[in-house]
């Protein structure tokens, strides 16, 4: 197929361009599990507070997952609609969703991100820290929401580049960051060479940074070779009906999300009082038991843009 057609999702054999967008997508969510295994593996392995660190970790991730919710609520609501505007050949309305989107989550990045180091202890203890691991949830939240605008834009902008059909482009920005977390992280956790040793935070600066640059290199993408919908100043005023019509599609995407976290909430409340290090395996076996959903979520992730596209183009048969 050729990327340089611009209607490629519309013409291109439904078999290779299935799988060339399925296998990128797994691939990036692949890695993207990957590091978050990888943090746990050096987390675990600090000096005489491993496991305590590794569970106050555990606690973070149901707020974690509250954040991705957010930008789910966006990403999911917004790129779907795009992709079948795209299909119509009204580029001008996708661009003006994507600039909705873009001003939405930087908004709701703030908002978050206030939230967030405002009160995160009294969040963290209703989600099961205890006084042994508030410390370290607290450390490794309060960096982290500090990254929170750079999280929530990564998420939400890589699925408006899959949903254009360049799964590739999206892989490499998340293989990006995941390179750059990987590195960092026993620099900042264990102060290699001249950096101190930062513990826990040195996790969460890592996975910041990380972050940082797969949102540089999106952006920097869209400067130096714009994809056929592209992030435009003017359109991001943002617009009643584009966020309503957001929210009615990614809100199913936002309650999966917030559910998950509201599960793994109810089970450290109820592990807790037996024992901290019950939560840390649970916090363990939740990442592990998500690989087993990378294949089939990559295959619905890569279909959504063809589904979407070719829907918009009036293609009901293809």
């Amino acid at each position: 197929m050729n990327k340089n057609d611009k209607d490629f999702l519309g013409t291109a054999p439904i078999g290779k361009l299935l799988l060339s967008l399925a296998l990128p997508t797994i691939t990036a969510q692949l890695i993207n599990m990957l590091y978050n295994i990888v943090d746990r593996i050096y987390i675990g392995h600090i000096p005489e507070a491993g496991a305590l660190a590794l569970t106050g970790v555990g606690v973070c991730m149901p707020l974690i997952l509250i954040v991705s919710a957010f930008a789910a609520l966006v990403g999911s609501g917004g790129a779907p609609r795009a992709s079948i505007l795209m299909g119509k050949q009204e580029h001008d309305q996708a661009e003006q969703i994507l600039g909705n989107c873009f001003a939405l989550l930087f908004l709701i990045s703030i908002v978050l991100t206030v939230i967030l180091l405002a009160w995160n202890r009294p969040i963290l203890l209703a989600f099961g820290a205890s006084e042994n691991t508030i410390g370290y949830a607290t450390d490794y939240m309060n960096i982290y929401a500090i990254g929170t605008i750079f999280v929530q834009m990564t998420l939400g902008m890589n699925m408006f580049i899959t949903t254009q059909g360049y799964a590739k482009t999206g892989m490499l920005s998340v293989l990006i960051g995941a390179v750059i977390n990987i590195i960092l992280d026993p620099i900042f956790i264990f102060g290699l060479g001249p950096m101190p040793e930062l513990g826990i935070r040195g996790a969460a600066w890592a996975t910041g940074i990380g972050q940082t640059a797969s949102l540089l290199f999106y952006l920097i993408l869209n400067h130096v070779k714009p994809l056929n919908v592209e992030i435009s100043l003017r359109e991001m005023r943002p617009s009643k009906e584009i966020c309503g019509g957001m929210y009615s599609v990614g809100i199913a995407a936002t309650l999966n999300m917030a559910l998950t976290s509201l599960l793994l909430t109810a089970l450290n409340a109820i592990l807790a009082p037996f024992s901290q290090v019950y939560i840390l395996v649970l916090g363990v076996y939740y990442k592990l038991q998500a690989l087993l959903y990378q294949g089939a979520s990559g295959v619905v992730q890569g279909m959504r843009p063809l589904i979407g596209y070719n829907y918009g183009a009036g293609e009901q048969e293809r």
